[in-house]
């Protein structure tokens, strides 16, 4: 019989066995921008109550996604919504005049 080389060992070894246990995690995490947010996750995300989420689904006033029948928020609808609440100060509104 013959016998089975030595695994090699060393300080170097251990370092790159280490690295590879570190990282074997993250590579069998699914893209964190393909994860779905519930109506509850998005509004604890944007600070907001979650009957505000649902008054805006149902107004079609914010991006959201249908999976299903389910309402469903992607990371790319959440900061749709941020970037439309933000108010640039250097700009103001302007009053109508009452006729």
């Amino acid at each position: 019989m013959t016998e089975a080389p030595a695994a090699p060992e060393g300080p170097l070894v251990d370092a790159f066995r280490a690295a590879i246990a570190e990282l074997i995690p993250h590579l069998t995490q699914p893209d964190p921008e393909l994860r779905m947010y519930t109506t509850a996750q998005a509004a604890e995300l944007l600070g907001v109550t979650e009957n505000w989420v649902l008054e805006k689904v149902k107004a079609r006033s914010i991006p959201f996604t249908r999976v299903g029948r389910f309402t469903r928020f992607s990371a790319k609808n959440i900061r749709a919504i941020q970037d439309a609440g933000e108010v640039d100060p250097a700009t103001r509104g302007r009053r109508r005049r009452a006729a």
